[in-house]
């Protein structure tokens, strides 16, 4: 297990010995969720910080008519969520975890991320400049989707998010399929599928399978 997370960024430059000593240090436990099963419900108490080790991991809310609304979900070894509130000081979560899948998540004490326990103890000083990382990084990406979803069409929204994910070559390089893009946008997922082939027909990009290419940059910028 101590070799899958060291790819997780909770873990990052971190050796599988000082992994090992961290979870002893911290008294984690890793716990096995079935399908369907509840990971921690709304309005829980966040005591733990969670990592995902195996299986899918969905974070939802449900409307007042009873939808259930998929937030974020959750499928490589070594993702954390939930992870915000711990560091909040919010009494409890706003949303709920469940499996998607047969899981296992690793349960962190969040006791353990407030305080080093002595100069001898680098690994644990490390795992915590790693997740003052992760945060900074999660608050630089809300940052950017306060960003776009302040654009006012949809277009305009499509035309940022591929600006600003695209290399020298124009193509664009983004961590989500086009389902989660959809829901990164707060759009239906026909809705970007249509607007994009109309940017397409327009020569402003290009769709090859599932990589997009910027073909016009002008024309794009144009669009902002």
């Amino acid at each position: 297990m101590t070799h899958k997370l060291q790819n997780s960024p909770l873990f990052f430059d971190m050796t599988e010995e000082e992994i090992s000593d961290c979870l002893q240090c911290s008294k984690s436990s890793i716990v096995f969720y079935e399908k369907d099963t509840m990971v921690f419900y709304q309005k829980d108490v966040p005591t733990h910080l969670l990592v995902l080790i195996e299986g899918t991991v969905a974070v939802c809310n449900d409307s007042a008519s009873g939808k259930r609304s998929i937030v974020a979900a959750f499928d490589r070894c070594g993702e954390l969520f939930g992870e915000v509130f711990v560091f909040l000081g919010h009494p409890e979560y706003d949303h709920y975890a469940q499996a998607v899948t047969p899981a296992q998540v690793l349960r962190i004490p969040k006791e353990f991320l407030f305080q080093t326990c002595g100069e001898a103890c680098g690994h644990h000083a490390k795992l915590i400049s790693n997740m003052l990382a992760i945060l900074a990084r999660k608050a630089y990406f809300l940052n950017q989707k306060v960003q776009i979803l302040s654009c006012s069409t949809l277009r305009q929204k499509i035309a940022k998010i591929l600006l600003k994910n695209s290399d020298a070559h124009g193509k664009v390089i983004l961590s989500m399929n086009r389902e989660t893009m959809a829901d990164f946008l707060n759009t239906a997922r026909p809705s970007l599928s249509r607007e994009l082939m109309h940017m397409q027909r327009e020569g402003l990009i290009q769709i090859k399978k599932r990589d997009i290419f910027i073909t016009d940059f002008e024309a794009l910028q144009d669009i902002l």
